[in-house]
């Protein structure tokens, strides 16, 4: 893609990581993958280790993540990213791996992968997008859906009763010894973008010195399958998501 030069007297404050291609996404209008991927380049590029690099796609509405990041990258079968990133980084342990993974990827069928992985103390980075909902394919109830809150499989809105509670999945993975570093952040406004940045930049790090595994999960908006605007569902998160899914750190990492 040709990009226009920047005339005299014009300062150059936003361009594309190197990390991400120049091709559309297919998300829709408000979703907050797309920023997700933007920090994860962002960091990539900052941290010098594009070449050394491998990603891991899942099963759900970032299954095309691989032609969105200018870096290695590999498809996992549904839920079983952490198991093909445990094989990428034991094959080759001088490269930076992470997966990157949506709340029925990794909350549902992917549950008993990011358990062990991180029983195992693999050293690798996960990128967890908690949108509280099954994106791809039409709105169902996941594992994260908040009490009361209505999809296509529960129309009335969560029963606890009968569907059980939403799985916390940064306190429950906290838990695991073998993990080294658990937060949950936000992308619902600019200041929580930027400290979900940062967050993303020390899961890793800590991949880098070897400690364990590191897991950021990001609070993020499904404007279309909430019947939302995208500025509704940003507001949404805020209102509805962060009493539920509190941000903060949950565990944070020992020198090796």
């Amino acid at each position: 893609m040709m990009i226009a030069p920047i005339e005299a007297g014009m300062t150059l404050v936003y361009q594309r990581p190197d990390t991400l291609t120049p091709v559309p996404t297919h998300y829709c209008p408000g979703c907050t993958h797309g920023i997700a991927h933007r920090l994860v380049a962002e960091v990539i590029d900052e941290l010098g280790v594009r070449e050394q690099t491998i990603g891991v796609a899942p099963v759900g509405c970032s299954v095309f993540a691989y032609r969105y990041f200018n870096c290695d990258f590999a498809q996992a079968a549904h839920g079983r990213a952490p198991a093909m990133a445990t094989g990428l980084k034991r094959v080759n342990p001088d490269q930076l791996v992470f997966t990157y993974q949506g709340d029925g990827d990794l909350a549902s069928i992917g549950m008993a992968e990011i358990i062990h992985a991180a029983a195992r103390g693999e050293n690798l980075t996960v990128i967890f997008v908690n949108n509280a909902i099954y994106g791809m394919t039409g709105g169902q109830m996941a594992p994260t859906t908040l009490a009361g809150q209505r999809t296509t499989s529960s129309p009335s809105g969560r029963d606890l009763t009968t569907q059980g509670y939403p799985l916390k999945i940064s306190e429950l993975l906290s838990q695991i010894d073998g993990a080294a570093y658990v937060v949950r952040r936000s992308l619902h406004d600019v200041a929580n973008i930027k400290r979900a940045k940062k967050a993303i930049r020390i899961a890793f790090e800590v991949q880098q010195r070897g400690l364990g595994l590191s897991l950021v999960e990001l609070l993020s908006s499904c404007p279309t399958n909430w019947r939302m605007t995208p500025e509704a569902a940003l507001a949404w998160i805020k209102d509805e998501m962060l009493p539920v899914y509190p941000l903060g750190d949950f565990k944070l990492p020992m020198e090796a």
